[in-house]
């Protein structure tokens, strides 16, 4: 079973292949690929960006005053230049006084302009980190309500990469791309008016250059976007096989699968070495052209521009300043082309972000009316749980469980048994609402599951996993995670009933030891143990065991099902379990084939039948006894 549903990671995480991304239309858009929805995803940000509209004003304003303080520098330092011509060719020599007004105004320009670009691009950093900050906490409380359904059809890396990749891409247009656009557009149309200005002549030579860069741009953008998207597929698939040979680093030793893994690598990395290498020279070949194109311009207007001044129509300061002004025209018609191939990237990765964000959720509210909901009681709870005519299926023509019907008794101990597949722990996930019925009901004490919220339903159940789950913290906080309030006896006491308790004080810091990210500071049987406290200290009226004991030694096992016996007194407990001598003293054992029970009764009363379940024991024994 899954306990990611609860919030929670194992650490026996088994390697296998990244499945391609093949789970859903949110999964199947990587970043750098286009947005099927441009324009209402972009919406759907702008209304992320609306609760900072003041903010957003003053960048804006902010942004404007800064280009217009930087597009009006040209023409003061024309004016000095012109100052300086005149002084030399007048016999009164140059106007100092003249001179250092123009250069102080000049200066006061250029350091108003940095003052205002710089409170602007701080604001706006506020406002992009606030905005990402809300769409990572959407998406990690989002996580926690997602049906178990959405995770086992899709990797971890592909949830991931919203967390990460996609919201880091949003991060960066809003902290660059949005400021940078504003002052683009603003330093295109007041340098266009400044060389109007100046001369209409110069600035119609100046603008014949941009149809050409403009096609060089298209040219260059049609031809990298298809090898940046197949980049960002294989960076995803190197991401993918990294994260699993990390993970699954044990077994790939144990098995000699190290060339294996490398040859798998190499072969990735080399297809995304050659996919970003092309985009990237695409990429690079975009500014030396377009550059070159603005050279010829250059040239043009120089050419134009001194045979105006030979005639009388332009002063020198006025070609300096045209000049200035035609290479700061040219950078921001660069940017805003660069801002629009990123913004396609960006909705790409939002229509990712809030796809996930508005996925369906298993949603926390009663299955029946307000009048009928039922209210978790423990003290009225006493754990009878009936299943009618259950009926199932992950796919809707695939049946798992076909026909289940069963009534378990309040403090009975049920041993569900049956070979892989037979459906076993599909029948827990069902009971605890992780997925819902085909067909059928199931009832706890006098109520339908559904009309339960699902939190309330879960907290009639305690769980041991055959897969342990320890996150990166203390012993004591790791126990203390079945029962938030316990108190350190309570959680002392949970160790004893364990059998943990010992082991915890041979250590250094005792119930403050730090287990690790991965837990490989503790042997995999006393992680079952800390588990198995964790579910003591819970308390709950209802078990759920699958395959608790598996993963000790004999000894440890004995003393384990000595404090299980205590657990389950009066306690309703399912054990699934695949090693048939642990459950002989079950109050009544469900043999399951093919989802359906072909067999039940005690464990005498099912090796008398001499059928399935006699079998199934027998072969184990023979094992054993071999």
């Amino acid at each position: 079973m899954s306990e990611q549903q609860n919030g929670v990671r194992s650490t026996n995480k088994k390697p296998q292949r990244a499945r391609q991304r093949g789970g859903g239309p949110a999964s199947q858009m990587m970043p750098g690929e286009k947005a099927k929805n441009f324009g209402p995803t972009m919406k759907k940000l702008m209304h992320y960006l609306a609760k900072y509209k003041i903010s957003i004003i003053v960048v804006f304003v902010f942004a404007i005053a800064s280009t217009i303080f930087t597009i009006i520098a040209p023409t003061i330092l024309g004016n000095a230049t012109d100052e300086i011509v005149k002084g030399f060719m007048s016999p009164q020599g140059i106007n100092w006084d003249t001179l250092d007004k123009i250069l102080i105004f000049l200066t006061v320009i250029y350091g108003l302009s940095f003052l205002f670009s710089f409170v602007q691009g701080w604001i706006m950093s506020k406002v992009a980190q606030q905005v990402t900050y809300e769409m990572r906490e959407q998406i990690s409380s989002k996580i926690d309500r997602l049906p178990l359904k959405y995770f086992d059809g899709r990797t971890h890396g592909e949830t991931q990469s919203r967390v990460i990749n996609d919201i880091e891409t949003i991060n960066q247009t809003l902290n660059q791309s949005l400021t940078q656009t504003i002052t683009s557009a603003a330093t295109i149309l007041g340098v266009l008016i400044m060389m109007i200005r100046i001369s209409l002549v110069m600035t119609i030579v100046a603008l014949i250059v941009l149809p050409l860069s403009a096609i060089v741009i298209k040219l260059v953008v049609n031809r990298s976007q298809g090898q940046f998207k197949d980049q960002q597929n294989f960076l995803s698939d190197v991401n993918g096989h990294v994260e699993e040979m990390y993970t699954g680093h044990m077994i790939v030793k144990a098995f000699n699968r190290e060339d294996e893994s490398l040859e798998t690598f190499d072969e990735i990395n080399e297809k995304l070495c050659n996919a970003a290498f092309k985009s990237q020279f695409y990429s690079g070949f975009m500014m030396p052209s377009t550059q070159f194109i603005g050279n010829v311009g250059y040239v043009a207007v120089c050419v134009l521009g001194g045979y105006l001044a030979i005639n009388g129509k332009v002063s020198i300061g006025d070609i300096q300043a045209f000049i200035t002004y035609v290479r700061s025209f040219n950078q921001p018609v660069q940017q805003v082309a660069n801002v629009m191939n990123l913004l396609q990237s960006t909705a790409a990765a939002a229509e990712r972000v809030f796809d996930f964000i508005e996925e369906d959720e298993e949603d926390d509210a009663y299955g029946t009316t307000e009048e009928t909901k039922v209210h978790v009681d423990m003290a009225h709870h006493h754990g009878e749980v009936s299943f009618k005519d259950v009926k199932f299926g992950y796919e809707k023509d695939e049946p798992i469980i076909k026909d289940f019907s069963y009534v378990a008794k309040p403090g009975s101990q049920v041993a569900i048994v049956g070979p892989t597949g037979a459906g076993k722990t599909t029948i827990v996930k069902l009971l605890m609402r992780y997925y819902e019925l085909d067909g059928g009901d199931i009832w706890v004490d006098d109520h339908d599951i559904t009309d339960y919220s699902r939190s309330e339903l879960r907290s009639l159940f305690g769980m041991v996993l055959q897969d342990t789950w320890l996150f990166n913290g203390t012993i004591r906080d790791n126990i203390r995670y079945g029962k938030m309030d316990a108190t350190d006896e309570e959680i002392e006491n949970a160790a004893k009933a364990a059998h943990i308790h010992h082991f915890i004080m041979t250590q250094p810091n005792g119930y403050d030891m730090e287990i690790n990210e991965e837990a490989t500071n503790i042997s995999q049987g006393q992680k079952q143990l800390l588990t198995i406290a964790r579910a003591m200290l819970a308390n709950r009226p209802i078990l759920i065991l699958d395959e608790a004991t598996s993963s000790v030694d004999t000894r440890t096992e004995k003393l384990i099902q000595s404090a299980m016996t205590k657990l389950m007194y009066g306690r309703t407990s399912f054990v699934i379990a695949h090693r048939l001598s642990t459950i002989k003293e079950a109050d009544w054992i469900l043999v399951m084939n093919h989802g359906d029970i072909i067999e039940q009764g005690t464990h005498e009363d099912l090796l008398a039948q001499n059928g399935f379940y006699a079998n199934l024991y027998n072969s184990q024994f023979a094992e054993l006894a071999g």
